[in-house]
């Protein structure tokens, strides 16, 4: 029988573009193509929210250009959806804005990364899949992680990478859905928001080959109800 999971689209992709890549639900769909998956979406910025946390099978949470701190109408509903969808044990994935929202909705701590930007090709040590290398794209980070949470991924940059929340709720702070093609492209249409130093790092790293297909099945997997892999040696805060 095939599950059906529900994208919680939080953000957009800058106007210019949409033409080439689409929306965030659109990449999401691309990253998890033939796990045999239907998909369904849901623009929550929007205030449009599914009607009850079983409507689908899984959830996936995208990420955004909004911080999880900041004062938004839809961000309380979400927190209460994270926190339900959890509680019953409904799959959930949170990628970028998706992990810092399910870490704060959970009572952990997102803040703005004194370091500043984690942008490009970087390299992590992820639970259940070793080391991987995915583009990262985020200036906030979740700090403090929620109470019974482990920590299931880090980079030199990126102290909580991952986060096993429950056997069935699991987030990653880089992006999984973006490829090289993309960077390039978001980098060319965000020169005003990036650092200069940061897209040069990023630009010379384009060519790195990336670990997407290794993180896709991952996810499918917890999507589909299997349990999301035991932290491994990383302590709790």
């Amino acid at each position: 029988m095939t599950k059906t999971i529900g994208i919680l689209e939080t953000g957009r992709l800058p106007e210019a573009l949409l033409p080439r890549h689409g929306s965030y639900p659109a990449m999401f769909e691309r990253l998890l193509a033939g796990h045999g998956f239907a998909f369904r979406s849901w623009p929550v910025l929007d205030g449009a929210f599914p009607p009850m946390v079983d409507a689908c099978d899984g959830w996936l949470i995208t990420g955004s250009r909004h911080g999880a701190y900041e004062d938004h109408a839809w961000i309380p509903p979400l927190e209460v959806f994270i926190r339900d969808a959890v509680a019953a044990g409904i799959p959930m994935v949170g990628i970028c804005f998706g992990h810092q929202i399910m870490a704060q909705a959970l009572g952990g701590k997102v803040e703005k990364f004194a370091g500043g930007w984690g942008l490009g090709a970087s390299s992590y040590e992820i639970d259940g899949l070793g080391a991987v290398t995915v583009n990262a794209v985020h200036q906030d980070q979740v700090t403090v992680l929620p109470p019974g949470a482990e920590n299931a991924g880090h980079s030199a940059f990126c102290a909580h990478a991952a986060i096993r929340f429950s056997p069935h709720a699991w987030s990653l702070q880089p992006h999984p859905e973006m490829d090289s093609v993309f960077l390039a492209d978001l980098l060319a249409a965000r020169r005003e928001v990036f650092p200069a130093t940061d897209i040069s790092g990023a630009e010379a790293r384009l060519d790195r080959p990336l670990d997407q297909s290794p993180i896709a099945a991952l996810m499918a997997a917890i999507l589909s109800g299997q349990k999301t892999p035991a932290a491994t040696g990383r302590a709790l805060d």
